[in-house]
């Protein structure tokens, strides 16, 4: 494995494999497996839980990490092509990232959606072009359409709680105040599928995913034997989930309208998971987020405080499997 930057490049077999090994350093720790080993991350958008598990897992295996967050200690960066560089920007990714991976065994990018293009972002034209940039093993910290690192640890998390691999999964469109990217809710649905499972996407009208999005969960669910499919009738949608994976994203069919979007959501308050969500659900349904969560927006602070989430047990997942990539990438 010399990148992860989406597990549709994987087979099953291979992402068992992996959860496999994260289950066995999360057992069994091997704090000497990367000395002098370097990870290389570059921000360039924020970040709590990816930045800070990434270091603790590179720590835990035995290397250091080097972080860059263009403005903030560092050159602001261009990633632009063809940009005329006479505004804030005195450094160009084309010129950066080889330069940090030249210090590096190993790097993580992290950049989002543009916003305004949909396609350009399904299609992940800027992070292709940073990858193709780096020489090194990379990992994918969450691009315009894809977070595996998210996705693996939501398939952990499920693994280690023993959700059937057959159950049912719920993806739901929550509130939010402004329009957010695809790539949570595309790798999740997508990891479900794979995963197996029958997989619900459930949203108001005008916030379909994409037609690639769905197409590709599709292909996974006729390999793993699981399901895909979308609703906005949320009372079928919930009756016997085991998983309720709440998410916000922005209206594909606004996508880059700042002001259509607004509108479209002006009336979906009631978007909130609340505890009576689960009154259908299987009685040990598990509330799952990416976070950071809105409280009282997105989810009540009832049922994120409350015994069904397990938010905090996905965020420290993130590190576990982290610690996988990062052996697999550098140990083979």
């Amino acid at each position: 494995m010399n990148r992860f930057l989406d597990l549709a490049d994987f087979e099953r077999a291979q992402i068992k494999d992996l959860l496999g090994l994260a289950a066995r350093l999360q057992q069994h720790p091997q704090p000497n497996a990367l000395a002098g080993k370097v990870l290389g991350l570059l921000f360039l958008n924020p970040s709590l839980r990816t930045l800070a598990s990434f270091q603790s897992a590179m720590m835990r295996l035995g290397g250091t990490s080097v972080v860059i967050t263009p403005g903030q200690g560092t050159w602001q960066m261009e990633t632009r092509l063809g940009a005329i560089m006479d505004g804030a920007a005195a450094e160009h990714v084309r010129e950066a990232v080889p330069v940090l991976a030249s210090y590096c065994d190993v790097m993580g990018i992290r950049m989002f959606a543009e916003g305004r293009d949909l396609a350009a972002d399904l299609a992940e034209t800027q992070f292709k072009m940073m990858a193709d940039l780096c020489d090194k093993p990379l990992v994918n910290m969450e691009s315009a359409a894809s977070h595996p690192c998210q996705a693996l640890a939501d398939w952990h998390t499920m693994d280690e709680l023993n959700v059937p691999e057959r159950g049912k999964f719920v993806l739901t469109w929550v509130n939010h105040p402004r329009a957010l990217p695809l790539a949570v809710p595309s790798s999740a649905v997508h990891m479900a599928a794979m995963r197996g499972m029958e997989v619900v996407v459930l949203r108001p009208e005008g916030f379909e995913l994409p037609q690639q999005v769905m197409e590709k969960a599709e292909r996974a669910a006729r390999e793993s034997g699981g399901s895909v499919r979308e609703t906005t009738d949320r009372n079928e949608a919930l009756a016997g989930a085991h998983v309720v994976y709440a998410k916000e994203w922005g209206s594909p069919r606004h996508y880059g309208d700042d002001e259509a979007e607004a509108r479209l959501r002006q009336n979906l308050g009631d978007w909130c998971v609340t505890d009576s969500w689960f009154r259908t659900t299987d009685p040990n349904c598990r509330f799952m987020h990416c976070l950071p969560a809105r409280r009282n927006v997105a989810v009540a602070d009832e049922v994120l405080d409350g015994p069904r989430s397990v938010v905090v047990r996905e965020a420290y997942n993130r590190m576990v499997v982290q610690m996988a990539v990062l052996y697999r990438l550098l140990r083979g």
